[in-house]
This record gives structure tokens, sequence and C-alpha cells, in this order.
């Protein structure tokens, strides 16, 4: 469920900072309530990220008026902030630990084309991840692209799951694999993120995941979604899966292909996912490809946290988030 009066609670932290935003949602346990550790967590801290046009100009205006925000990388300038932004881990600049309204908050900024190529594309999967479970919407502008490559990302997400479960499931199994896309090969699951995160996420939202999700569901060719039993079939064919693995993101295709391609072939991506969508273990093969992705963009993106972040607030963040596994782990035990 999502917290109470969270609407005016963001919109007053955004008032905050500069207006030029083509996309700003509020995401995580500070959101939409979560199961085990993090339910209890009433003044959990807010998660946003903004989209910008012009990251330059964002950074320009932001540290004139929140100049405390940034760690030291504050005295090189709104032009390598944007460097290290774009060039560097999954495209995101984060700033974290800010009191902000009495709240604390951390929030990313990522660049409009930056975002849409990882909502097209699966680059990284890393804000594109995040957009494929419930958020917030705090402010969003008239950016029809944008809105496309949302809607895009969020069918993508459907096709990935499709191909990874059996021919018959329950809402809550797609939803689980959904949501679990983005965690797939990332280290903090293993260091750091509490391991049964992704459940704690569906469960209490299934409404929320419904809403996202259930018109492309009906929409979609290849399912029989039951809503009222909460139960779905789909073609597990092999023509049926070569359909799904051809409208997959294009660097999750490569990726299988690299992966599955035998050494000294060198097929193209079409010869590969036709292989593999008649091979029983297809879904191994999307879960691995997933892997490669969320594994180098999370281990890159975390390194740069340091240094975005300074090193004072990375072990106060990195001491919370352990904290909460900590706490996830003695309640499975207690």
């Amino acid at each position: 469920m999502a917290l109470q009066s969270s609407g005016v609670t963001f919109r007053k932290i955004l008032s905050h900072f500069p207006e030029e935003l083509s996309l700003a949602f509020a995401y995580g346990s500070g959101v939409y309530r979560q199961a085990g550790p993090n339910s209890d967590q009433k003044n959990a801290m807010l998660d946003f990220v903004f989209t910008v046009d012009d990251p330059v100009a964002w950074h320009t205006k932001n540290l004139k008026k929140n100049r405390s925000h940034y760690s030291l990388l504050k005295f090189l300038g709104p032009k390598i902030i944007t460097s290290i932004q774009n060039n560097y881990g999954a495209g995101v600049y984060y700033n974290s630990l800010i009191m902000c309204d009495s709240r604390l908050i951390k929030y990313g900024v990522i660049s409009t084309n930056i975002l849409i190529e990882d909502l097209l594309n699966w680059n990284n999967l890393y804000v594109a991840g995040r957009l494929q479970k419930p958020v917030k919407i705090v402010a969003m502008n008239e950016n029809v692209i944008l809105r496309s490559a949302l809607d895009k990302n969020l069918r993508s997400a459907v096709t990935a799951a499709f191909l990874m479960l059996p021919e018959s499931f329950s809402e809550e199994d797609l939803f689980a694999e959904i949501a679990g896309l983005s965690y797939s090969g990332d280290f903090r699951m293993v260091i750091g993120e509490d391991k049964t995160k992704v459940l704690n996420i569906v469960k209490p939202n299934i409404a929320h995941f419904r809403e996202l999700y259930g018109s492309i569901l009906q929409e979609n060719p290849q399912v029989v979604y039951k809503t009222q039993q909460g139960r779905l079939e789909i073609d597990k064919s092999p023509e049926g899966q070569f359909t799904q693995l051809m409208t997959l993101p294009k660097t999750l295709q490569q990726q299988i292909n690299h992966i599955m391609d035998p050494p000294g072939k060198n097929r193209d991506v079409e010869e590969t996912l036709f292989q593999v969508a008649h091979d029983p273990d297809c879904g191994d093969a999307v879960r691995l490809g997933l892997s490669a992705i969320v594994r180098r963009s999370s281990i890159r993106q975390s390194t740069k946290g340091i240094f975005t972040a300074g090193m004072k607030k990375t072990m106060i963040y990195s001491s919370l988030k352990l904290h909460k596994m900590w706490k996830g782990w003695l309640r499975k035990t207690s």
C-alpha cells in the first residue's frame, strides 16, 4: 500500500530543487509499504530520481540552491559533475543522506536521453529497473518520447518475465519475476541488501503491480489472463518464445547472444535467439543475460557512489543497509 499523505510531502520536497524536470519519481520503502524489516519504518529514507534535459544547467542551479548536498566534487563544478553522472556507472548522480523538510532523502539525477536509452535498450537496467516496480510519479512533462519509452520498458519486463516462467503461474509469480529483473546479478543482494527483498516488495503491493501491468497483460495476444483467479497461461512453444525473444531490449539480446553463441561460430543475434527459443533452458539464458547487465552496472554505480556521496556518507549509508539485512535475518531465525 502507498503511505498516507505522501503526495503533499513529495511535492514539498520537490519545491526545494530547480524546477526543470522532465520526470521526478519517488520509490522504495518510504513510498510503498514493504514486508520484512522495512515494514515498520514510518520515517524511512525517501528515495527520488530527477530526470533532467540539461544536467549542466540543472546542477548549476542546484549547486547555488543546495551546495551542501554535494560531496567535495562540488569544487569541480557542474560540468565535471555532469561528466561523472553521464559517463560512469549507470548514468545517475546520487546525493545521499540529505535532510529536507525534516525527512531524510536520497536523490539521483539522470539525463532524459540516457534514461530513454535505458528504458528502451536496458543498457544498465538501473533506473529502468526502478520503473518496472510501482513508483510515485511526482512531476512529469509532456515528453512523448519519454512516455512511450516508459511504456515499452513495462512491456519488455513482462516479456522477459514470461520467458523465465512456466506455462501456467499466478499473478504473484509474475510480479515477483518482474520485480526481480533488476536484482539479477546485483552484488548488493549478497552484501548489504535484504535477500528476501523481492517478495517483501511484491506481497503488500499486488494491487499496485496490477494497476501498472493489468492493461498490458489484457492486451497481450500471447497470454490468457484470468483476472478473477489471478492466474495466467502463456504460449511456451518455440515459436511463441522466439517471438518474445525478438522483442526483448537490444542489450539483453546481445548479452544472450554473447553467452549462448559457441566460440568460433560468430552467429548473428537472430540465429542465436532462434536456437535459444528451442532450448528447454531458454529461461536460464535470459536470466544469465540479465545478470550480466545488472552485475556490471550495480558494481560501477556503487563505486561511483563513494565519490558522489563522499566516504563518510557512504559508510553511514552502507551500515544502514547492512542493519536492515541483519534485522531481516534475525526475524527469520527467531
